[in-house]
């Protein structure tokens, strides 16, 4: 039976093509919100950090209804360090809408998005975004996208997919670009023409794939699947069972069952083939799970997640300012919080240690970890961190591999010559060089990740802003050598106490400081990057001594350079192996992993004896 009511689709894009702001435009011209309704930019960014970042991290569901169709949408995330929560959407669609931005055209993470579709044989419809802009060359965009399918051995029928030109911001869509911009009924109508309804057996014993996990405070885990086979109903008996898992077989009860309506769950007491639905009241539920009739348990086959590259460890904070400033402190808070998190997140890996203080979390990449990391600290959180390091692998003859990323990098001319030198260092490899879309020069790396690990910051910094670097997951390969993250060294408080504007004005010509006078500070401390290559130890909360011939008024003359204020991402990747960094809801610190300076200094010899 084929399901005609229903069309299934999911929008993938590259960062900032325009994904988010399409299924808005979507939203509002199916009639979803009332007449007037005020409604916030960028609806499906629910989470405070996609809104502030504008940036999607997980993906969401949501359903308009057009001409009695009901169309299920997933809006998922385009940034590499998210494509799990790409790849695992996408076995619950029959099609996918591919957004590429007018100007940009195709750019790494399309490639990544577009190929995860292909290998599911999902067809495509193309959709050229922001065809508004002033610089827009869509014409020349479709030629690159077709090369592009043609890269990543589409099939005849996926090369003749249809091309829609809209501006989600204006709101409009159109199958020509000669005709007349009025709204986004093109798009609905090649939705329904093109993505094929679901089909299926409605009378067969009921299967159901989690392909993603909501969780709620009040109800626990909620499954979130598409009905393969059957009819799913409130109060049913199934059983859970798993492809990769096959001792799993777990006899449930379906309390509670849901399906979407625009930005709304909706109950509903049953439900049949081609619907997507949430499914709460079933306390082990995991994605790649499968719901089925307890006659018949067939899993069906789940595309395992792609593993993670990089890991940090998570550390119970001990610096002498612990416990002033955080809610959730102790290693039972943070053990908890960090394996709550693998209820929603499947590329995260969180494993005990010989430690019971510290925890070891792996992830896709510094953004990855990052998200989390801030998430943790506005709940309340007080932890440290330990510098990001790549996942290694070992090869059947025992040789080490490395995770590697292809660098695709757009600089203006004059700074291309120091970022080639910068990456040379860092082990990459140039692999191409060409001119970009705007004009300025496109720079194709292969190298490891973890030479991109604090890199982002000097690139900023050599490209005076300007530059734009996109990575992606290549594989892995050899292992390239050694390499130094960092050239300069670290300034380091010599005591505990608070650093005063004295202290401060003779520690400034050392190099550049991160705190400014009136912050607490400890021995051990990081205060600021050193101009030199070696750490230095500086007393920042030294005062001047009174003399009777000085006034009391005498150090407010004394000019203090702003000091630099780090961000998280840039804290994470200043440090060093030897350093971590301390996390509070209301402060970032850097500091030293052995704080006492002897015990350090005796560490230091050790590692280089070894």
């Amino acid at each position: 039976m084929v399901r005609e009511d229903i069309r299934n689709i999911a929008i993938i894009a590259h960062v900032d093509h325009g994904k988010t702001t399409l299924v808005d435009e979507l939203l509002k011209q199916s009639g979803v919100f009332r007449q007037g309704q005020e409604v916030a930019e960028r609806v499906m960014d629910s989470n405070d950090l996609e809104r502030e970042r504008g940036i999607t991290i997980l993906s969401k569901n949501t359903a308009v209804t057009y001409k009695n169709t009901k169309i299920n949408i997933i809006d998922t995330p385009g940034h590499a360090d998210f494509g799990g929560e790409v790849e695992r959407v996408l076995k619950m669609v029959n099609g996918v809408i591919l957004v590429v931005d007018a100007f940009e055209g195709p750019m790494p993470q399309t490639k990544f998005v577009l190929k995860k579709a292909l290998e599911l044989d999902l067809p495509v419809i193309v959709c050229i975004n922001k065809i508004d802009r002033p610089e827009a060359r869509p014409n020349e965009v479709v030629d690159e996208v077709l090369e592009l399918l043609i890269d990543l051995d589409a099939s005849e029928e996926q090369l003749d997919c249809p091309f829609v030109y809209a501006s989600a911001k204006s709101g409009f869509a159109v199958t020509d670009l000669n005709d007349t911009p009025q709204n986004m009924v093109p798009l609905f109508e090649t939705i329904l023409s093109y993505i094929p309804a679901p089909e299926g057996d409605p009378e067969g014993p009921l299967q159901v794939l989690i392909s993603t996990i909501d969780y709620n405070e009040y109800v626990g885990r909620i499954g979130v699947g598409k009905v393969d086979r059957g009819c799913i109903r409130v109060n049913q008996e199934a059983v859970l069972v798993n492809h990769h898992d096959l001792a799993k077989k777990q006899r449930v009860k379906i309390s509670k069952l849901y399906e979407f309506d625009g930005l709304n769950k909706v109950d509903v007491s049953s439900a049949s083939i081609g619907s997507i639905v949430a499914i709460s009241g079933i306390a082990d539920l995991h994605i790649g799970d499968t719901i089925c009739a307890p006659d018949h348990p067939d899993p069906i086959p789940f595309q395992k997640i792609s593993e993670p590259t990089i890991a940090m460890n998570f550390i119970v904070n001990d610096s002498p300012l612990a416990g002033k400033e955080g809610k959730y402190v102790t290693s039972r808070h943070l053990r908890d919080r960090l394996f709550r998190e693998l209820n929603t997140d499947v590329s995260l890996r969180v494993e005990d240690t010989d430690d019971t203080d510290t925890f070891k979390v792996s992830g896709r990449g510094e953004l990855h970890l990052s998200i989390l990391i801030e998430t943790m600290r506005r709940e309340g959180y007080e932890f440290a961190v330990s510098k990001a390091e790549v996942i290694y692998k070992f090869d059947e003859r025992n040789r080490r591999l490395e995770p590697m990323e292809l660098a695709y990098i757009d600089v203006p001319d004059e700074f291309a010559g120091t970022v080639i030198q910068k990456l040379s260092l860092r082990k990459g490899e140039l692999q191409g060089m060409s001119r970009a879309s705007d004009g300025s020069t496109r720079l194709e790396f292969e190298i490891p990740s973890r030479g991109l690990i604090g890199f982002r910051n000097d690139f900023m910094t050599d490209t005076k802003g300007a530059g734009v670097i996109n990575t992606i997951f290549e594989g892995y390969g050899p292992y390239k050598g050694d390499l130094s993250y960092r050239s300069q060294g670290s300034l380091i408080a010599f005591e505990d106490g608070e650093a005063v504007a004295y202290g401060l004005f003779n520690a400034q010509d050392r190099g550049t400081l991160f705190i400014g006078p009136g912050e607490k500070v400890y021995s051990g401390m990081v205060i600021g990057q050193s101009g030199k290559s070696e750490d230095i130890e500086l007393n920042v909360c030294k005062t001047k001594h009174l003399t009777n011939t000085r006034a009391s008024g005498s150090d407010e003359a004394l000019k203090l350079t702003p000091p630099r204020i780090l961000s998280l991402e840039q804290a994470m990747e200043f440090i060093d192996t030897d350093e971590l960094l301390e996390i509070t809801p209301k402060s970032l610190r850097i500091r030293k992993k052995i704080l006492d300076p002897t015990m350090r200094k005796r560490d230091m010899i050790r590692n280089r004896q070894k």
